[in-house]
């Protein structure tokens, strides 16, 4: 080996060394900054002409553990996604308040049985019913302001999935132009470490929002890809698209976030992406929060619902002079069809003495007026005659009108041993002339109709209907137009069900027997089925089919549709506690102000065994309204708790996942002393050796002179 060998040797050992310790020097520099990644510069024997000629630095390169790397991605998109649905579940569960607490919405509405239970032991009492008519309102301002609420939390969730995507494609943009700074630099044989770590950064940030796959380039720098496998960096960056909705309420249809690949592909980018903070905020927007809302306005309907039944059962005293009942939605005919039973109307002077009385006989498709044989065409100008101008009935715009005459006033009942009935409600309750809470618009969807029953709206008037996906997609948007025909009911089913023009091929539509429409999804589990448009508008009443029938998410908002009527609350005298008693005497008040069983009846309302609808993922079915309320109690606090112990849970899986991502890819001080200590003594190992060959070239020439 000649001297100018080992020259080159020590040489190359030198500049091998200060590489080294550069790299240990970077690596030392940067142990608390958060993600870096330590390098390592390969080592390897320089060979010249089939001999050693010392040593080369081959590459600098990243200590990066793509199980491990991936695994903290994947980690980190979890407990993001979990953490913020926490956070707005969180906000949701709050608004019901401490279920434990005298002060919560649930608590509130037990308080409210036990008011009329109290009021029915002093029901002269104009401070009681004062005071049980704030209550009741007090009770259905706070579900309208949850209910509000609710759709606040959906709002700020889709407002920030609008910033989400704000942020995301900044993000992408950063990841690409790195990808083009790397790959340069690998051409050249360039440290591109730090744009690689730098890179690094990017893609845990975006993995905070989506969670992301990441796969090294042949050329340098690398691709990164949903879950689902959409492009979102590779050869360009890919480009996120979103519309936030603005105010949000029943009707508002969510816009999908579309994602736009390098190579101009465009897709639903939820059809890809099964966590991050993106995920949480449509589960949470779309799942969590409309589930609320649909099971409190469920649990508001039929307490509305039921406080009316109890109240149409009595009779303020005196009797009112007018009864006005709610928007049927329906003709009169219509209306009519399906009552069994018994049921009678009078009119009362101011002293609650029978002026003239009508007892109704339902049988089938006609009925009978104080025995004078009367059906649907005939009912009005039968049940008038009888009432020989004491009292009047009409019928307009959905909606049965009773009025008495000379100042008489309008009280019924039902028969004790056979009641009017129709579709579970009696004829007063059925039509709402003596409701204690009204509506705009219906306060339950079973209609009483049939499948020959006339559904009034007009042939050509049609509904939009969109199905998503489980990921919150869409999956296709179906117009169905109302069928030209006869207009019946079976008619119009047909045309919902049908595989080519309805929704025959994601569900079914079926009429059950109390007159209310349902849809099942052939897979419930990952289709949903929402109203984007409704044009249709019902004869006599002006209502649209979903308002009739309860479709999409008409029913998410019905806790903000109720208020005590506003005559009771003005006068809480007109607060119906008596009951009509049909066997008083000739001449002999029928109606008693100090009857209380009114107020009792309004009192058990709680423990009435009630059908409740399927709701929020409830399945629904029989049982009391207290019983009902303290199950949605427990599900509110249930899912909140499990929201936090899967945030928890998440968090803690991160933390580990990025503690042994940082052991094995982070910077270890110690470590990095022992290569500093190590690459000092290979330098002046060097040196010496250069040192040595200098010596010898000393003593070579001196032998020369």
């Amino acid at each position: 080996m000649s001297l100018n060998s080992i020259m080159n040797i020590g040489a190359s050992g030198l500049q091998t060394a200060q590489a080294q310790l550069r790299v240990t020097s970077d690596n030392i520099s940067n142990v608390n900054t958060v993600g870096y990644v330590r390098k390592i510069a390969d080592q390897s024997a320089a060979v010249a002409g089939g001999y050693g000629a010392g040593v080369e630095i081959s590459r600098v390169r990243l200590a990066t553990d793509r199980f491990l790397q991936a695994a903290s991605l994947s980690a980190g998109a979890d407990a993001a996604r979990h953490g913020v649905r926490s956070e707005l579940y969180n906000a949701i569960q709050g608004q019901f308040g401490d279920p434990t607490s005298g002060s919560g919405f649930f608590a509130q509405v037990d308080k409210l049985f036990s008011a009329y239970a109290s009021l029915a032991e002093s029901p002269t009492s104009s401070a009681a019913r004062q005071d049980t008519i704030y209550k009741t309102q007090s009770l259905f301002n706070q579900a309208a302001s949850i209910g509000a609420q609710i759709q606040s939390v959906r709002q700020e969730a889709d407002s920030r999935l609008a910033g989400a995507v704000e942020t995301i494609n900044p993000l992408l943009e950063q990841i690409d132009k790195l990808n083009k700074a790397i790959s340069a630099g690998v051409a050249t044989s360039q440290d591109v470490t730090a744009a690689q770590n730098a890179q690094q950064g990017l893609i845990s940030q975006l993995s905070q929002y989506l969670d992301v796959k990441v796969e090294p380039r042949s050329n340098g720098g690398v691709v990164v890809r949903t879950g689902g496998g959409a492009t979102l960096v590779g050869e360009g960056a890919a480009t996120l698209s979103y519309q936030a909705a603005g105010t949000v309420d029943a009707t508002t249809t969510f816009a999908d976030i579309m994602v736009t690949e390098p190579n101009g592909t465009r897709w639903p980018l939820m059809d890809g992406v099964s966590s991050g903070q993106i995920k949480g905020l449509v589960e949470l927007r779309d799942v969590d929060a409309p589930a609320a809302a649909a099971r409190l306005g469920e649990l508001t309907a039929r307490l509305a619902d039921e406080l009316n039944r109890a109240h149409n059962a009595n009779s303020s005293v005196p009797a009112p002079t007018v009864l006005s009942g709610r928007n049927t939605g329906q003709a009169l005919e219509t209306a009519l069809a399906g009552f069994s039973g018994k049921t009678t109307i009078t009119a009362v002077n101011s002293s609650g003495v029978v002026q003239a009385s009508a007892a109704i006989v339902f049988s089938g498709s006609t009925m009978t007026v104080n025995g004078v044989a009367a059906d649907p065409t005939t009912f009005l100008s039968v049940l008038n005659a009888q009432l020989g101008g004491a009292a009047t009935a009409s019928f307009s715009n959905g909606m049965l009108k009773l009025e008495g005459g000379n100042g008489n006033g309008v009280a019924l009942a039902d028969d004790a041993t056979t009641p009017s009935d129709k579709g579970g409600r009696g004829f007063s309750h059925w039509f709402g002339l003596n409701d204690l809470v009204s509506s705009a618009t219906p306060t339950f969807y079973e209609t009483g109709l049939t499948l020959t029953s006339p559904h009034g709206f007009d042939a050509g008037e049609s509904v939009t209907f969109r199905f998503s996906g489980e990921s919150g997609s869409r999956l296709r948007d179906i117009t169905v137009a109302v069928p030209a025909g006869t207009g019946t009911m079976g008619e119009l089913l047909t045309a919902l069900n049908d595989p080519v023009s309805g929704v025959g091929r994601y569900g079914a539509f079926s009429l059950d027997s109390a007159g209310k429409l349902n849809f099942k999804a052939f897979d419930p589990t990952t289709q949903t089925m929402s109203v984007v448009q409704d044009g249709t508008s019902q004869t006599p009443s002006g209502l649209s089919m979903s308002a009739l029938f309860g479709l999409g998410a008409t029913g998410s908002t019905r806790a903000g549709a109720y208020t005590v009527r506003s005559d009771i609350k003005q006068d809480p005298s007109k607060l119906a506690l008596a009951q009509l008693n049909l066997s008083a005497a000739a001449g002999v008040s029928a109606l008693s102000k100090n009857d209380g069983r009114g107020g009792l009846l309004l009192g058990d309302v709680g423990k009435r065994s009630v059908a409740f609808g399927a709701a929020g993922g409830n399945a629904g079915g029989t049982k009391t309204l207290s019983a009902y309320a303290a199950d949605f109690a427990g599900d509110v606090g249930g899912k909140a708790s499990a929201a936090k112990s899967r945030a928890e849970s998440a968090t803690a899986l991160a933390q580990e996942a990025d503690s042994r991502r940082t052991a094995a890819e982070g910077v270890n001080m110690d470590e990095e002393l022992v290569n500093m200590t190590t690459f000092q003594q290979a330098y002046n190992a060097s040196a010496r050796l250069i040192q040595a060959s200098k010596d010898m070239y000393d003593v070579l020439i001196g032998m020369m002179q």
